[in-house]
Protein backbone atom coordinates (compact mmCIF):
# COMPACT_ATOMS: atom_id res chain seq x y z
CA UNK A 1 0.00 0.00 0.00
CA UNK A 2 1.06 3.76 -0.73
CA UNK A 3 2.21 5.16 2.53
CA UNK A 4 0.42 8.01 2.81
CA UNK A 5 2.05 11.49 3.15
CA UNK A 6 2.58 13.41 5.88
CA UNK A 7 0.34 16.35 4.73
CA UNK A 8 -2.36 15.78 2.33
CA UNK A 9 -2.89 18.91 0.02
CA UNK A 10 -5.96 18.85 -2.16
CA UNK A 11 -5.80 21.08 -5.17
CA UNK A 12 -7.13 24.07 -5.81
CA UNK A 13 -9.46 22.97 -8.11
CA UNK A 14 -10.63 20.47 -5.47
CA UNK A 15 -11.88 22.86 -3.09
CA UNK A 16 -15.35 22.98 -2.09
CA UNK A 17 -17.66 24.91 -4.59
CA UNK A 18 -20.89 24.33 -2.00
CA UNK A 19 -21.13 24.26 1.81
CA UNK A 20 -22.92 21.56 3.64
CA UNK A 21 -25.91 22.45 5.72
CA UNK A 22 -26.12 19.38 8.19
CA UNK A 23 -29.28 20.36 9.14
CA UNK A 24 -30.98 18.88 5.97
CA UNK A 25 -30.11 15.28 6.80
CA UNK A 26 -31.63 15.69 10.66
CA UNK A 27 -34.37 13.83 11.28
CA UNK A 28 -34.67 15.52 14.38
CA UNK A 29 -34.45 19.44 13.16
CA UNK A 30 -33.30 21.82 15.66
CA UNK A 31 -35.07 23.79 17.82
CA UNK A 32 -36.25 26.87 16.14
CA UNK A 33 -34.86 30.37 17.66
CA UNK A 34 -37.84 32.24 19.84
CA UNK A 35 -38.35 35.66 20.06
CA UNK A 36 -38.00 36.41 23.88
CA UNK A 37 -40.88 38.40 24.43
CA UNK A 38 -43.80 36.17 22.34
CA UNK A 39 -41.81 32.90 23.05
CA UNK A 40 -42.76 32.16 18.91
CA UNK A 41 -40.43 30.99 16.54
CA UNK A 42 -38.30 34.46 15.05
CA UNK A 43 -40.07 35.09 11.60
CA UNK A 44 -36.96 36.36 9.30
CA UNK A 45 -37.92 40.17 9.29
CA UNK A 46 -37.71 40.03 13.12
CA UNK A 47 -34.01 38.54 12.79
CA UNK A 48 -33.35 41.16 9.70
CA UNK A 49 -32.72 43.60 11.96
CA UNK A 50 -30.08 41.79 13.68
CA UNK A 51 -28.20 40.03 11.04
CA UNK A 52 -27.82 40.26 7.83
CA UNK A 53 -30.60 39.35 5.02
CA UNK A 54 -28.54 36.72 3.32
CA UNK A 55 -27.39 35.31 6.33
CA UNK A 56 -30.85 35.00 7.62
CA UNK A 57 -31.96 33.06 5.08
CA UNK A 58 -28.94 30.62 5.84
CA UNK A 59 -29.93 30.79 9.57
CA UNK A 60 -33.44 29.60 9.04
CA UNK A 61 -32.98 26.56 6.25
CA UNK A 62 -32.73 23.48 7.80
CA UNK A 63 -34.14 21.84 3.95
CA UNK A 64 -31.55 22.84 1.41
CA UNK A 65 -28.35 20.21 1.64
CA UNK A 66 -26.01 22.54 -0.15
CA UNK A 67 -25.21 26.46 -0.64
CA UNK A 68 -22.88 27.72 -3.52
CA UNK A 69 -20.27 29.40 -1.87
CA UNK A 70 -19.86 32.80 -4.08
CA UNK A 71 -16.72 33.15 -6.21
CA UNK A 72 -15.87 35.89 -4.79
CA UNK A 73 -15.56 33.85 -1.24
CA UNK A 74 -13.90 30.88 -3.23
CA UNK A 75 -11.33 33.90 -4.53
CA UNK A 76 -10.19 34.85 -0.86
CA UNK A 77 -10.20 31.42 0.29
CA UNK A 78 -7.74 30.36 -1.75
CA UNK A 79 -4.89 32.48 -0.10
CA UNK A 80 -5.20 29.91 2.47
CA UNK A 81 -6.79 27.07 1.41
CA UNK A 82 -7.19 24.09 0.61
CA UNK A 83 -5.75 23.46 4.48
CA UNK A 84 -3.67 20.42 5.13
CA UNK A 85 -4.69 17.10 6.77
CA UNK A 86 -1.72 15.72 8.51
CA UNK A 87 -0.43 12.78 9.56
CA UNK A 88 1.06 12.46 12.71
CA UNK A 89 3.89 10.25 12.48
CA UNK A 90 5.89 11.48 15.40
CA UNK A 91 3.26 11.70 17.48
CA UNK A 92 2.18 8.37 16.92
CA UNK A 93 5.83 6.95 17.36
CA UNK A 94 6.47 9.09 20.75
CA UNK A 95 3.00 7.44 22.38
CA UNK A 96 4.21 4.02 20.44
CA UNK A 97 0.59 3.63 19.41
CA UNK A 98 -0.88 1.46 16.55
CA UNK A 99 -3.11 4.20 16.43
CA UNK A 100 -3.15 6.02 13.10
CA UNK A 101 -4.01 9.97 14.00
CA UNK A 102 -4.41 12.83 11.66
CA UNK A 103 -5.23 16.57 12.43
CA UNK A 104 -6.64 19.49 10.39
CA UNK A 105 -4.85 22.10 10.63
CA UNK A 106 -6.76 25.79 10.23
CA UNK A 107 -3.70 27.93 11.44
CA UNK A 108 -2.01 28.77 8.43
CA UNK A 109 -3.71 32.19 8.05
CA UNK A 110 -2.77 35.68 9.89
CA UNK A 111 -5.82 35.47 12.13
CA UNK A 112 -4.24 32.17 13.22
CA UNK A 113 -7.80 30.11 13.23
CA UNK A 114 -10.32 28.02 11.22
CA UNK A 115 -12.83 31.35 11.85
CA UNK A 116 -11.38 33.06 8.57
CA UNK A 117 -13.93 30.58 7.23
CA UNK A 118 -16.64 32.14 8.53
CA UNK A 119 -15.38 35.81 8.56
CA UNK A 120 -15.09 36.50 4.99
CA UNK A 121 -18.54 35.14 4.48
CA UNK A 122 -20.17 37.52 6.20
CA UNK A 123 -18.72 40.49 5.53
CA UNK A 124 -19.17 39.34 1.98
CA UNK A 125 -22.60 39.54 2.81
CA UNK A 126 -22.55 42.38 4.62
CA UNK A 127 -20.97 44.12 1.77
CA UNK A 128 -23.41 42.96 -0.63
CA UNK A 129 -26.44 44.51 1.60
CA UNK A 130 -24.46 47.98 1.25
CA UNK A 131 -23.99 47.86 5.19
CA UNK A 132 -21.04 50.23 6.49
CA UNK A 133 -19.71 48.02 9.21
CA UNK A 134 -20.92 45.19 11.61
CA UNK A 135 -20.04 45.04 15.20
CA UNK A 136 -18.95 41.21 16.89
CA UNK A 137 -17.38 39.80 20.14
CA UNK A 138 -14.55 37.79 20.21
CA UNK A 139 -13.30 35.47 23.14
CA UNK A 140 -9.75 34.91 22.92
CA UNK A 141 -9.58 36.99 19.65
CA UNK A 142 -9.17 34.56 16.87
CA UNK A 143 -13.09 35.44 15.74
CA UNK A 144 -12.17 39.41 16.19
CA UNK A 145 -8.66 39.09 14.23
CA UNK A 146 -10.71 36.77 11.28
CA UNK A 147 -13.27 39.52 11.29
CA UNK A 148 -11.23 42.39 11.29
CA UNK A 149 -9.43 41.22 8.48
CA UNK A 150 -12.57 40.26 6.48
CA UNK A 151 -13.71 43.64 6.99
CA UNK A 152 -10.59 45.22 5.91
CA UNK A 153 -10.65 43.31 2.77
CA UNK A 154 -13.92 44.53 1.61
CA UNK A 155 -13.82 47.86 3.29
CA UNK A 156 -16.48 47.81 6.40
CA UNK A 157 -15.84 49.14 9.49
CA UNK A 158 -15.45 46.77 12.38
CA UNK A 159 -16.04 46.26 16.23
CA UNK A 160 -15.35 44.39 18.63
CA UNK A 161 -15.97 43.97 22.06
CA UNK A 162 -13.51 41.59 23.43
CA UNK A 163 -13.88 39.81 27.06
CA UNK A 164 -12.25 42.03 29.31
CA UNK A 165 -9.71 38.87 30.19
CA UNK A 166 -8.64 38.17 27.31
CA UNK A 167 -8.40 41.59 26.09
CA UNK A 168 -5.90 41.98 29.45
CA UNK A 169 -4.60 38.28 28.51
CA UNK A 170 -3.81 38.71 24.52
CA UNK A 171 -2.76 42.36 23.85
CA UNK A 172 -1.14 41.47 20.80
CA UNK A 173 -3.96 39.68 19.25
CA UNK A 174 -5.87 42.98 20.20
CA UNK A 175 -3.15 44.56 18.08
CA UNK A 176 -3.60 42.36 15.09
CA UNK A 177 -7.12 43.44 15.14
CA UNK A 178 -6.41 47.36 15.30
CA UNK A 179 -3.57 46.74 12.28
CA UNK A 180 -6.69 45.64 10.20
CA UNK A 181 -8.84 49.01 11.42
CA UNK A 182 -10.86 47.58 13.96
CA UNK A 183 -12.10 49.36 16.96
CA UNK A 184 -11.36 47.01 20.15
CA UNK A 185 -12.96 47.21 23.50
CA UNK A 186 -12.84 45.37 26.65
CA UNK A 187 -16.04 43.87 27.59
CA UNK A 188 -18.05 44.82 29.98
CA UNK A 189 -17.88 48.28 29.16
CA UNK A 190 -19.83 51.18 29.90
CA UNK A 191 -20.20 52.49 26.45
CA UNK A 192 -23.33 50.54 26.60
CA UNK A 193 -26.48 50.01 28.60
CA UNK A 194 -25.90 46.31 29.06
CA UNK A 195 -22.48 46.70 29.86
CA UNK A 196 -23.06 49.33 32.65
CA UNK A 197 -26.03 47.13 33.74
CA UNK A 198 -23.84 43.95 33.97
CA UNK A 199 -20.97 45.92 35.39
CA UNK A 200 -23.17 47.18 38.27
CA UNK A 201 -24.58 43.63 38.79
CA UNK A 202 -20.77 42.06 38.62
CA UNK A 203 -18.51 44.88 40.10
CA UNK A 204 -15.14 43.60 38.79
CA UNK A 205 -16.25 41.16 36.65
CA UNK A 206 -13.82 39.42 34.21
CA UNK A 207 -16.46 39.12 31.53
CA UNK A 208 -17.45 36.84 29.13
CA UNK A 209 -18.70 35.51 25.65
CA UNK A 210 -22.26 35.87 26.54
CA UNK A 211 -21.37 39.76 28.40
CA UNK A 212 -19.48 40.69 24.87
CA UNK A 213 -22.38 39.46 22.85
CA UNK A 214 -24.96 41.48 24.62
CA UNK A 215 -22.46 45.16 24.15
CA UNK A 216 -22.54 43.95 20.15
CA UNK A 217 -26.08 43.78 19.51
CA UNK A 218 -26.98 46.82 21.44
CA UNK A 219 -24.45 48.37 18.95
CA UNK A 220 -25.26 47.00 16.04
CA UNK A 221 -29.44 47.43 16.44
CA UNK A 222 -28.94 51.33 17.55
CA UNK A 223 -26.77 52.20 14.55
CA UNK A 224 -28.03 52.84 11.47
CA UNK A 225 -26.02 50.65 8.87
CA UNK A 226 -24.91 48.26 10.84
CA UNK A 227 -25.46 44.78 11.46
CA UNK A 228 -24.31 41.94 14.11
CA UNK A 229 -22.19 39.06 13.00
CA UNK A 230 -20.97 35.97 15.43
CA UNK A 231 -18.71 33.51 14.77
CA UNK A 232 -19.72 30.38 16.47
CA UNK A 233 -23.13 28.81 17.55
CA UNK A 234 -25.41 29.83 15.31
CA UNK A 235 -26.67 27.62 11.79
CA UNK A 236 -25.05 29.59 9.41
CA UNK A 237 -21.50 29.92 11.18
CA UNK A 238 -21.43 26.01 11.39
CA UNK A 239 -22.59 25.92 7.67
CA UNK A 240 -19.49 28.20 6.78
CA UNK A 241 -17.13 25.85 8.76
CA UNK A 242 -18.53 22.87 6.72
CA UNK A 243 -15.50 23.61 4.65
CA UNK A 244 -13.31 22.23 7.08
CA UNK A 245 -15.01 18.26 6.96
CA UNK A 246 -15.75 18.23 3.45
CA UNK A 247 -11.88 19.35 2.34
CA UNK A 248 -10.64 16.35 5.36
CA UNK A 249 -13.22 13.96 3.81
CA UNK A 250 -12.17 14.65 -0.02
CA UNK A 251 -8.11 14.20 1.21
CA UNK A 252 -9.25 11.04 3.64
CA UNK A 253 -11.02 9.76 0.41
CA UNK A 254 -7.96 10.45 -1.76
CA UNK A 255 -6.29 7.38 -0.29
CA UNK A 256 -9.20 5.60 0.99
CA UNK A 257 -8.96 6.40 4.56
CA UNK A 258 -12.06 5.91 6.32
CA UNK A 259 -11.66 7.12 10.37
CA UNK A 260 -12.63 5.82 13.28
CA UNK A 261 -13.38 8.51 15.77
CA UNK A 262 -13.18 12.02 14.93
CA UNK A 263 -12.87 14.99 17.43
CA UNK A 264 -12.78 18.33 18.16
CA UNK A 265 -12.53 20.74 20.93
CA UNK A 266 -16.21 22.34 21.51
CA UNK A 267 -17.28 25.69 23.24
CA UNK A 268 -20.25 27.11 21.10
CA UNK A 269 -19.49 24.77 18.09
CA UNK A 270 -18.06 26.50 14.76
CA UNK A 271 -14.67 24.17 14.95
CA UNK A 272 -16.32 20.65 15.66
CA UNK A 273 -19.85 21.78 13.82
CA UNK A 274 -17.58 22.24 10.62
CA UNK A 275 -14.89 19.05 10.77
CA UNK A 276 -17.95 16.66 11.48
CA UNK A 277 -20.19 17.51 8.75
CA UNK A 278 -20.15 15.13 6.02
CA UNK A 279 -19.46 12.61 8.33
CA UNK A 280 -22.10 12.97 10.68
CA UNK A 281 -24.15 13.34 7.26
CA UNK A 282 -23.03 10.12 6.12
CA UNK A 283 -23.78 8.83 9.67
CA UNK A 284 -28.06 9.85 9.59
CA UNK A 285 -27.90 8.75 6.46
CA UNK A 286 -27.30 5.09 7.25
CA UNK A 287 -24.33 5.21 4.89
CA UNK A 288 -21.38 4.61 7.71
CA UNK A 289 -20.67 5.28 11.05
CA UNK A 290 -17.99 7.24 13.26
CA UNK A 291 -17.80 7.91 16.79
CA UNK A 292 -17.38 11.48 17.32
CA UNK A 293 -16.45 13.04 20.69
CA UNK A 294 -16.89 16.87 21.36
CA UNK A 295 -14.38 18.05 24.36
CA UNK A 296 -14.99 20.95 26.48
CA UNK A 297 -13.31 22.68 29.20
CA UNK A 298 -14.20 20.97 32.62
CA UNK A 299 -14.31 25.09 33.39
CA UNK A 300 -17.53 25.80 31.20
CA UNK A 301 -19.50 22.27 30.56
CA UNK A 302 -22.17 22.71 28.45
CA UNK A 303 -22.85 19.75 27.06
CA UNK A 304 -21.73 17.22 30.05
CA UNK A 305 -23.08 19.41 32.58
CA UNK A 306 -25.43 21.70 31.34
CA UNK A 307 -29.20 21.63 30.65
CA UNK A 308 -31.40 20.83 27.59
CA UNK A 309 -33.35 23.93 27.31
CA UNK A 310 -34.35 27.24 26.23
CA UNK A 311 -31.56 30.27 27.00
CA UNK A 312 -30.66 33.46 26.12
CA UNK A 313 -27.71 33.24 24.19
CA UNK A 314 -26.33 36.37 26.01
CA UNK A 315 -26.02 36.82 29.20
CA UNK A 316 -27.78 40.92 28.73
CA UNK A 317 -30.62 38.58 27.47
CA UNK A 318 -31.06 40.85 24.14
CA UNK A 319 -30.89 37.84 22.11
CA UNK A 320 -33.32 35.44 20.66
CA UNK A 321 -33.78 32.13 22.88
CA UNK A 322 -32.28 29.03 21.93
CA UNK A 323 -32.84 25.67 22.52
CA UNK A 324 -29.44 24.14 23.69
CA UNK A 325 -27.18 22.92 26.26
CA UNK A 326 -26.34 25.57 28.22
CA UNK A 327 -25.10 26.40 31.62
CA UNK A 328 -27.72 29.25 32.19
CA UNK A 329 -27.04 32.55 30.05
CA UNK A 330 -25.89 34.72 33.44
CA UNK A 331 -22.85 32.04 34.33
CA UNK A 332 -19.67 33.60 34.10
CA UNK A 333 -16.64 31.32 33.55
CA UNK A 334 -13.24 31.35 34.92
CA UNK A 335 -10.87 33.17 33.76
CA UNK A 336 -9.20 29.87 32.23
CA UNK A 337 -7.20 30.24 29.23
CA UNK A 338 -9.07 28.49 26.57
CA UNK A 339 -11.04 32.06 25.95
CA UNK A 340 -13.01 30.53 22.48
CA UNK A 341 -14.01 27.81 24.99
CA UNK A 342 -16.09 30.38 27.34
CA UNK A 343 -19.44 30.02 26.47
CA UNK A 344 -22.15 29.35 28.37
CA UNK A 345 -24.48 27.70 25.81
CA UNK A 346 -23.64 25.00 22.50
CA UNK A 347 -25.05 25.25 19.13
CA UNK A 348 -28.59 24.11 19.05
CA UNK A 349 -27.87 21.97 15.93
CA UNK A 350 -25.24 20.09 17.59
CA UNK A 351 -27.32 19.92 20.96
CA UNK A 352 -29.57 18.37 19.21
CA UNK A 353 -27.25 15.46 17.87
CA UNK A 354 -25.99 15.08 21.37
CA UNK A 355 -29.23 14.63 22.47
CA UNK A 356 -30.34 12.21 20.08
CA UNK A 357 -27.26 9.95 20.70
CA UNK A 358 -25.55 10.56 17.51
CA UNK A 359 -21.78 12.04 19.59
CA UNK A 360 -20.48 11.78 22.49
CA UNK A 361 -18.78 15.11 25.40
CA UNK A 362 -16.04 14.71 27.60
CA UNK A 363 -14.70 17.61 29.73
CA UNK A 364 -10.81 18.52 30.55
CA UNK A 365 -8.77 20.47 32.94
CA UNK A 366 -6.46 22.77 31.80
CA UNK A 367 -3.15 21.69 33.33
CA UNK A 368 -4.13 18.47 31.39
CA UNK A 369 -4.85 20.16 28.32
CA UNK A 370 -1.41 22.04 28.05
CA UNK A 371 0.40 18.95 29.10
CA UNK A 372 -0.65 17.85 25.90
CA UNK A 373 -0.49 21.00 24.48
CA UNK A 374 3.19 20.78 25.28
CA UNK A 375 3.67 17.46 24.07
CA UNK A 376 2.19 17.87 20.66
CA UNK A 377 4.24 20.76 20.33
CA UNK A 378 8.05 19.32 21.03
CA UNK A 379 7.26 16.19 18.57
CA UNK A 380 5.12 18.04 15.53
CA UNK A 381 6.38 20.96 15.57
CA UNK A 382 3.21 23.39 16.04
CA UNK A 383 2.30 25.43 18.95
CA UNK A 384 -1.23 24.64 19.07
CA UNK A 385 -3.91 27.09 20.72
CA UNK A 386 -5.33 26.36 23.77
CA UNK A 387 -8.62 25.52 22.67
CA UNK A 388 -7.21 23.01 20.04
CA UNK A 389 -5.48 22.06 22.99
CA UNK A 390 -8.35 20.11 24.06
CA UNK A 391 -8.99 18.06 21.06
CA UNK A 392 -5.04 16.98 21.37
CA UNK A 393 -5.97 15.76 24.94
CA UNK A 394 -8.60 13.29 23.99
CA UNK A 395 -6.78 12.25 21.13
CA UNK A 396 -3.63 11.38 22.60
CA UNK A 397 -5.63 9.58 25.27
CA UNK A 398 -7.56 7.65 22.86
CA UNK A 399 -4.30 6.33 21.25
CA UNK A 400 -3.30 5.16 24.55
CA UNK A 401 -6.11 3.08 24.95
CA UNK A 402 -4.90 2.03 21.47
CA UNK A 403 -1.96 0.92 22.55
CA UNK A 404 -3.42 -1.18 25.41
CA UNK A 405 -5.62 -2.75 23.54
CA UNK A 406 -4.13 -3.31 20.37
CA UNK A 407 -6.84 -1.50 18.19
CA UNK A 408 -5.63 0.09 15.01
CA UNK A 409 -7.86 2.67 15.05
CA UNK A 410 -8.19 6.14 13.00
CA UNK A 411 -8.34 9.45 14.54
CA UNK A 412 -8.96 12.57 13.09
CA UNK A 413 -8.76 15.55 14.96
CA UNK A 414 -9.64 19.64 14.31
CA UNK A 415 -6.49 21.68 15.10
CA UNK A 416 -8.22 24.78 15.07
CA UNK A 417 -5.57 27.33 15.49
CA UNK A 418 -1.69 28.55 16.55
CA UNK A 419 -1.09 29.42 20.01
CA UNK A 420 1.59 32.42 19.69
CA UNK A 421 -0.65 34.84 20.95
CA UNK A 422 -1.76 32.74 24.09
CA UNK A 423 2.37 32.70 25.52
CA UNK A 424 0.55 34.31 28.85
CA UNK A 425 -0.97 30.83 29.44
CA UNK A 426 2.01 28.25 28.35
CA UNK A 427 3.91 30.85 30.95
CA UNK A 428 1.33 30.32 33.73
CA UNK A 429 1.27 26.49 32.89
CA UNK A 430 5.39 26.72 32.88
CA UNK A 431 5.82 28.49 36.02
CA UNK A 432 3.50 25.73 38.26
CA UNK A 433 0.74 29.34 38.24
CA UNK A 434 -2.16 27.71 36.20
CA UNK A 435 -5.36 26.43 38.16
CA UNK A 436 -7.93 23.69 37.55
CA UNK A 437 -11.88 24.86 38.50
CA UNK A 438 -14.68 23.38 38.01
CA UNK A 439 -18.12 24.89 39.00
CA UNK A 440 -19.75 23.28 42.17
CA UNK A 441 -23.39 21.54 41.36
CA UNK A 442 -24.30 24.65 43.79
CA UNK A 443 -22.95 26.89 41.21
CA UNK A 444 -24.70 25.51 38.81
CA UNK A 445 -28.05 24.94 40.55
CA UNK A 446 -28.14 28.68 41.21
CA UNK A 447 -27.79 29.54 36.99
CA UNK A 448 -30.28 26.74 36.36
CA UNK A 449 -33.02 28.25 38.34
CA UNK A 450 -32.64 31.52 36.21
CA UNK A 451 -33.62 30.01 32.85
CA UNK A 452 -36.66 31.36 31.60
CA UNK A 453 -39.67 29.47 31.49
CA UNK A 454 -40.70 28.19 27.82
CA UNK A 455 -43.44 26.39 27.81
Amino acid sequence: MEKIPYKIYLEESEMPKSWYNLRADMKNKPAPLLNPATHQPMKPEELAGVFCEELVKQELDDTTAYFAIPEEIRNFYRMYRPSPLVRAYCLEEKLQTPAKIYYKFEGNNTSGSHKLNSAIAQAYYAKKQGLKGVTTETGAGQWGTALSMACSYFGLDCKVYMVKVSYEQKPFRREVMRTYGASVTPSPSMETAVGRKILAEHPGTTGSLGCAISEAVEVATSTEGYRYVLGSVLNQVLLHQSVIGLETKAALDKYGIKPDIIIGCAGGGSNLGGLIAPFMGEKLRGEADYRFIAVEPASCPSLTRGKYAYDFCDTGMVCPLAKMYTLGSGFIPSPNHAGGLRYHGMSSTLSQLYADGLMEATSVEQTAVFQAAEQFARVEGILPAPESSHAIRVAIDEALKCKETGEEKTIVFGLTGTGYFDMVAYEKFHDGKMVDYIPTDEELQASFAKLPKVE
